[in-house]
């Protein structure tokens, strides 16, 4: 019979890649984290690793063991997650990973909403902010109990195996330009714009590691030109800084938005380009009452009128 317990060493190692990195993980000793792959072999009475250079790589039977062990494990998080509904006055703690626009202004709120309630009963919150394809990472190593990510219309995004993703909210991205830009193209404050008119422009994008930066690629690829960049910051409050100052146009997700836009003038686009925001958590672990608790605070910080950015999916 399988060890759940080696599967979900085995489960690891194909998320960590060394034995070293799954042992840090799990907080055992790599002789042990070997060990019990070896006796996995026995169990399953045949390879399921094999080296490959200095790391080790799953065989065909530990991929099968993997996708298994995935649902297995997922059922089993499911009943820890039943069992924990039926005790009263848990106190936990959810771990976060969520991107900076949305650390900002959805994750703040949420911290002060579960402040004012019971503290007795309300889960305690660790936050990291990282970009989107990092969290989704560290959801995979088991780092982090909920990513929050997103995609763009122009930029669809995969989600890891054995997970369970909710669109939050959607939101326009919007071209953000300097009053006298924008007088320039001939355009009044709100009026939808060409993106094709802004190709002789100079251009501020986030850094080229970044989803954003490759949604702006795209999205002016699509209006036929390839953007002159003059200044990277992933910090959208720092482009916005600079669209004011007269640097440059940006395109901007409204959530991303600084709080004062009074020295922009922002434009929707004549082909429209979207961000969705996602939930993402393993499978069967949104059952928990912490971890449901704080899905469902998000969605309805995400449904409030005066959410800066977007609309609620649907």
């Amino acid at each position: 019979m399988l060890d759940v317990r080696r599967l979900r060493i085995l489960q690891h190692l194909a998320a960590y890649g060394t034995v070293a990195a799954t042992a840090e993980a799990l907080h055992l000793t790599p002789p042990a984290v070997s060990q019990h792959l070896a006796a996995l072999q026995k169990e399953a009475g045949m390879p399921v690793v094999e080296k490959q250079g200095r790391t080790l790589r799953l065989t065909a039977a530990g991929e099968l063991l993997v996708a298994h062990a995935d649902i297995v494990l997922a059922e089993l998080a499911a009943a820890e997650s039943g069992l924990a509904a039926l005790q009263s006055g848990r106190h936990g703690i959810v771990r976060i990973t969520a991107f900076a626009s949305a650390a900002r202004t959805l994750i703040a709120p949420l911290w002060r909403r579960l402040a004012d309630a019971d503290a007795a009963r309300a889960p305690s919150l660790r936050l990291s902010v990282r970009e989107p394809d990092t969290a989704l990472d560290e959801l995979r190593k088991h780092s982090t109990d909920l990513a929050l990510v997103h995609s763009y219309t122009v930029l669809p995004r995969s989600f890891p195996v054995a997970c369970e993703h909710a669109v939050l909210m959607e939101e326009p991205v919007l071209l953000a330009l300097h009053p006298h830009q924008a007088d320039a193209l001939g355009l009044a404050a709100g009026q939808s714009a060409d993106l094709s008119r802004t190709a002789h422009l100079p251009w501020l994008t986030p850094g080229p590691e970044t989803s954003c930066y490759e949604m702006v690629q795209r999205a002016c690829g699509a209006a036929g030109f390839v953007p002159d960049i003059r200044a990277r910051s992933n910090d959208f409050s720092v482009l916005a800084a600079l669209v004011a100052a007269g640097a440059g146009a940006a395109l901007v997700p409204r959530m991303a938005l600084p709080d004062d836009t009074a020295s922009l003038s922002l434009h929707p686009l004549v082909q429209p380009v979207s961000r969705t925001l996602f939930t993402v958590s393993r499978t069967g672990t949104g059952k928990h009452p912490d971890l449901r608790r704080v899905l469902e605070l998000l969605h309805e910080l995400a449904a409030a009128p005066d959410t800066v950015g977007g609309a609620p999916h649907g």
